[in-house]
């Protein structure tokens, strides 16, 4: 964001708040860095709880392959994966996104305090694109591809076989 667009984000100056604009501004800082943390957590629930879903469609997919001699199972279970993979591809593409503009308004903020130490850090760390740092979110988006694929061969050998 260029300082045009923090024009929006900087709604008064000292001079129109008065003497408190910078402890103000240092305690909405603060705020919304805890919002960016609670944004990660909520995203690591949703990997945990959607890893817990793929884990329990594959050992259903077990138990069925067993018992059951219908295609229907074969069928029904691998396309419920491959649609809770898809939520869970998308869940984690939004969550980086949501961070990223977190992090963007956060550099913006950090422009007005003394010390700017998640740019600082974001520097150090190549923005993501050396080998300071990789982003865990593009790690993580392969898992639910790496479902879905899985799930895609079982249906075909489910249909086969």
């Amino acid at each position: 964001m260029s300082r045009e667009g923090a024009s929006s984000l900087i709604r008064q100056t000292k001079e129109t708040y008065g003497e408190s604009w910078q402890a103000v501004l240092f305690e909405q800082y603060k705020i919304y860095v805890d919002s960016a943390d609670k944004v990660s957590e909520r995203r690591t629930a949703a990997n945990n709880y959607l890893l817990t879903v793929n884990t329990a469609l594959v050992i259903l997919y077990g138990l069925t392959s067993q018992h059951a001699s219908s295609t229907v199972w074969h069928v029904a279970v691998p396309v419920a994966g491959i649609l809770a993979s898809f939520v869970w591809w998308w869940l984690i593409h939004s969550y980086r996104n949501l961070n990223t503009i977190k992090f963007q308004v956060i550099h913006e903020l950090e422009k007005y305090l003394p010390a700017a130490i998640y740019e600082y850090e974001w520097h150090l760390a190549e923005r993501g694109q050396g080998k300071a740092y990789r982003p865990l979110s593009h790690l993580e988006g392969w898992v639910p591809l790496i479902f879905m694929a899985m799930y895609a061969v079982l249906a075909i050998l489910g249909v086969y076989s």
